[in-house]
């Protein structure tokens, strides 16, 4: 069984650390989300009968998927799927209250000032350079935070939807959504 991503030490620099930040989420969506049929393939009983080379020679419609023994699919959810969920929410919540937290230690502050003042005192004649008016200050860090974490939750979204949906269909699963299942496995395994 694949093992649930564990949750890295966390730190305003790990979130600061963009590159790093995404790689722990491109890691462990790979490993759980993105080989979510190889990993509820691997929970099918083997066939007893051997392999056949005649199987592969077939023509046609492809059989359905094998259901997977509700206790296995079970077992897979609690000990891998859902923890490696709640790995990737808690990092993305701890960096988004990073990001809207005040940054005392932000390396440019000082110059993203001083390019506000100098703008302040710039003659700007639009009659000459129409492009002159234009002013594109730098964003703090917390800002270019902020905008990758509003884009890795759209990406965790569609990546939870789509494994759920192979899940619920391999699985037999009864719920609709995959915020429902990941609240009920929430109220019943995170101690309070």
């Amino acid at each position: 069984m694949a093992q649930p991503s564990s949750l890295p030490p966390l730190s305003p620099q790990f979130c600061f650390s963009t590159t790093t930040l995404r790689d722990f989420l491109r890691l462990s969506r790979g490993s759980i989300d993105d080989t979510i049929t190889q990993n509820l393939n691997a929970l099918a009983t083997p066939s007893r009968a051997g392999f056949d080379p005649t199987s592969t020679a077939r023509l046609g419609p492809r059989p359905a998927p094998r259901q997977i023994e509700a206790k296995s699919c079970q077992a897979f959810k609690d000990q891998v799927l859902f923890p490696s969920w709640q790995s990737r929410s808690d990092v993305l919540s701890y960096c988004t209250l990073v990001a809207t937290s005040p940054d005392p230690d932000d390396p440019e502050a000082a110059l993203r000032e001083a390019e506000k003042e100098k703008d302040q005192e710039r003659v700007v004649d639009e009659r000459l350079d129409p492009y002159s008016g234009r002013f594109f200050p730098r964003e703090a860090r917390t800002e270019q935070l902020a905008i990758i974490l509003r884009q890795e939750m759209g990406v965790e979204n569609i990546v939870r939807a789509r494994t759920w949906g192979i899940v619920k269909e391999r699985c037999g699963d009864a719920e609709n959504s995959w915020e429902d299942a990941l609240a009920r496995w929430r109220k019943l395994h995170m101690t309070s």
